[in-house]
């Protein structure tokens, strides 16, 4: 057979190209009618880009993208086309009309303040206000857990409430049972607490952020880091942490070093009540005792030491060798940490639930992300869809 007539026997091929979605397809003139300069902060805060190296990539002064985001001046068709690229965003994303919540960094809870950066503050806070738009978007399709915390107020009589104080009235208002508060995240989740992984690509970030909260927007949000998560029990006190504030401080005061304190008093009594866990404290500090109440109650050895000196159970010269031998022990790779992993109740799962609630009843992973004018593969991210797949890199041979 000649080349001809295999060429005439070939099946023609049809390649379906995807069609563009909704928010993709609009143009980048009518968006610039409808310009939203706070959309434009945004999106420029999580990408960690400073305005300078946005200047940078669009050719344009520093000052001209200031005059972006304060409203003076509108960008031009092409420099919208130019910002959707460089940020990884559809075009519509910086129009008006959509559901929009205002977080200030200084709106929040930050643990570790003094290492985290203000770019980084502003990204974490930037990424909440996402969130809530995310639970926004799925509660008009899904019935979420109203939120149920306890007026802390109203039901002592008192100016102030002692952070234990507190951590025994949501017990009661919980109705958590005497014993450990096992699946913490899961209980905050159900009494409608936002609770997220931070998804932040760079280890230097997830070093720098160790978890936040905030009560500032219609539903309290907590998120916690990835670096946190691989050790369970260190997760479940920051969660306890962050829901401290939630209770305690309303009107934030980042880097309060007052308030972490009451914060983690908070914590302590919740997932270690005085009067329960008092007794079960050996009386000397020997790991392989503490291992056995630290595995019942789901807190770290370190914490549990703590205890023993927040109830006068030990001294401190005990308590420093204690924290010594534990120390050596993870330092020789004896005591490893647990990931949340292996424990589903301290996993995240409101905001993909109900997700996966909103998809049997017709709305797409695409729906939604046009609704948001978001990429896909954010939209995933914020669910919790976190593609942890090693990345492959190609480099052509010189």
């Amino acid at each position: 057979m000649t080349d001809q007539n295999r060429t005439h026997n070939r099946k023609p091929v049809t390649i379906q190209l995807r069609q563009p979605s909704l928010f993709e397809s609009v143009a980048a003139g009518a968006v610039a009618d409808a310009f939203d300069p706070a959309r434009l902060t945004q999106a420029r805060v999580l990408t960690g880009k400073t305005k300078q190296a946005l200047a940078e990539d669009l050719q344009v002064s520093a000052a001209a993208v200031g005059q972006y985001e304060a409203g003076i001046i509108t960008p031009r068709a092409d420099h919208l086309d130019a910002l959707a690229r460089v940020l990884g965003v559809p075009v519509a994303f910086f129009a008006t009309g959509r559901p929009h919540a205002r977080l200030d960094a200084s709106m929040a809870h930050f643990r570790s303040l003094r290492s985290t950066r203000v770019g980084q503050r502003a990204k974490a806070a930037a990424f909440v206000e996402q969130l809530w738009e995310l639970a926004h978007a799925l509660e008009m399709r899904v019935e979420l857990p109203p939120v149920d915390l306890p007026d802390l107020d109203s039901q002592t009589g008192a100016v102030s409430v002692a952070p234990e104080v507190a951590a025994q009235q949501l017990r009661r208002h919980w109705h958590i049972g005497p014993g450990p508060l096992r699946h913490l995240v899961r209980t905050m989740e159900m009494h409608g607490i936002i609770v997220a992984l931070l998804p932040f690509a760079s280890s230097d970030e997830v070093a720098r952020v160790d978890a936040f909260s905030t009560s500032r927007l219609p539903r309290p949000l907590v998120i916690l880091t990835p670096d946190r998560a691989n050790d369970v029990y260190r997760h479940r006190f920051t969660a306890a942490h962050e829901l401290g504030h939630l209770l305690l401080h309303t009107d934030a005061n980042p880097g309060d070093i007052e308030q972490e304190r009451e914060a983690d008093r908070f914590a302590a009594e919740l997932l270690t009540p005085a009067t329960e866990i008092g007794p079960e404290l050996p009386t000397r500090l020997r790991v392989p005792a503490l291992e056995l109440v630290s595995r019942r109650w789901g807190v770290a050895l370190d914490s549990l030491v703590r205890r023993t000196r927040e109830l006068g159970t030990t001294t401190d010269i005990s308590a420093r060798r204690a924290y010594q031998r534990i120390q050596q022990l993870k330092t020789a790779g004896l005591l490893r940490p647990e990931s949340i992993t292996a424990y589903p109740g301290e996993t995240p799962t409101l905001l993909r639930s109900a997700f996966d609630l909103a998809e049997q009843h017709g709305l797409t992973l695409a729906q939604l992300a046009d609704e948001l004018a978001w990429p896909i593969k954010t939209l995933r991210s914020r669910l919790g869809h976190i593609d942890d797949r090693p990345i492959l890199t190609l480099v052509r041979d010189s």
